[in-house]
């Protein structure tokens, strides 16, 4: 990601998503995802800097239908043009969350897992952590890379 998100970064995500609009609104990027064949409809919202708590940072929102999520602290994103999603990160010490947007106007949220899920032996685990620990290998590129430091 670059240092800062910026109309580029938006631009890049709405191809991926194939997003109905993409626009800059004050102090946040806006992207409009339709899926007419499920009648879905998704609205994501990066905000590049805003104020959390005691400290600035990224946040990223996601309202659909019935649901309105937030990842605050975003420290990155990777796109998957193959999957047609895009998987934003937020690191905290040994800890990730993520969202995951997808191309059909859907989303998955993970939140407080733990940092060595995600290049644990899939096989070796259940189910229900093997899907969020595939879900978040595609982010571990980006990670910074001494874990124990990152607050």
């Amino acid at each position: 990601m670059s240092a800062s998100f910026n109309q580029s970064d938006a631009d890049k995500i709405g191809k991926v998503l194939a997003a109905e609009s993409v626009s800059f609104e004050a102090d946040h990027y806006r992207l409009k995802l339709a899926n007419d064949e499920e009648k879905r409809t998704l609205v994501l919202q990066v905000y590049p800097e805003v104020t959390l708590g005691k400290v600035r940072g990224m946040l990223v929102v996601v309202y659909t239908g019935n649901s309105h999520l937030q990842l605050h602290n975003c420290t990155g994103y990777v796109i998957s043009n193959e999957l047609g999603e895009v998987t934003f990160v937020s690191e905290q010490k040994d800890q990730l969350s993520g969202l995951v947007v997808e191309r059909g106007a859907s989303c998955s949220l993970y939140g407080g897992m733990h940092r060595d899920l995600i290049s644990s032996d899939f096989t070796q685990l259940g189910v229900e952590a093997m899907l969020s620990g595939v879900a978040m290998s595609l982010v571990e590129d980006i990670l910074t890379a001494d874990k124990d430091t990152k607050e």
